[in-house]
């Protein structure tokens, strides 16, 4: 995800080298300060990548499925193709094949610098360390926006990669579905970091909660092989 020529983590380290010493200290008294900061200064370029992605939904009892095969690189954007599925045709229709198409359309358009962990969409806050020994950071969406949230970033103390983001979309996709919660988790692979695993539930207008889980197994990224265990 390109942020444009200003890049957010050269931005910091400017900063940094302008305030000096009380700076560093400031981050070494607050370790979620200090993971924020080299959060910042990763590098978000959106890598190439394949993988098999398995979709799940489920809503007042119709359960359904679907595997792709999902591939991003510059020239070509984001593609799928559909390999196996089952269960409900409605939630396969109108959930599963609605949010692969709908992350085609969103690269297509340009538009995934909007929805970016990067300075110019959120405002950040450390929060401390919890019990499992990560950052938290709160999220606060400079818009209201259907591709931000509002919630928290838990990152690792000691290199500030991205572990877990939960909360709530800063603004309902459509009229009808509204409470839109999400817990997506990151891991490094191939020396990127990556989401691993999305689950999502909402409230849908006249037909109650619904959920979603999506899973990825990596088999290239950055044109290079890898191999991970499923999730």
């Amino acid at each position: 995800m390109n942020r444009g020529s200003l890049h957010p983590g050269r931005f910091i380290i400017a900063l940094l080298s302008i305030v000096g010493p009380p700076t560093l200290l400031a981050s070494v008294a607050d370790p979620a300060d200090h993971s924020m900061r080299q959060f910042l200064q990763q590098d978000d370029t959106q890598h190439p990548y394949r993988a098999v992605r398995r979709l799940e939904a489920e809503n007042r009892g119709r359960r359904g499925w679907l595997e792709a095969v999902t591939e991003y690189s510059i020239e070509n954007g984001f593609t799928y193709q559909v390999t196996s599925e089952g269960g409900s045709s409605l939630v396969r229709s109108k959930v599963l094949r609605t949010v692969l198409e709908g992350e085609r359309e969103i690269i297509a358009g340009g538009e995934t610098a909007r929805s970016s962990l990067a300075l110019a969409n959120y405002a950040f806050q450390p929060n401390g360390v919890d019990g499992d020994g990560l950052a938290n950071i709160l999220l606060s969406p400079k818009r209201k926006e259907r591709v931000l949230v509002s919630g928290t970033m838990f990152l690792r103390p000691d290199d500030g990669d991205l572990v877990r983001l939960q909360g709530q979309l800063a603004k309902s996709p459509s009229f009808w579905i509204r409470n839109v919660e999400i817990v997506r988790s990151y891991e490094r692979i191939g020396g990127v970091v990556v989401p691993v695993t999305l689950e999502s539930t909402a409230h849908v207008r006249l037909l109650g909660p619904a959920s979603l889980r999506m899973t990825y197994v990596y088999s290239e990224i950055d044109g290079r092989n890898v191999s991970v265990a499923s999730h």
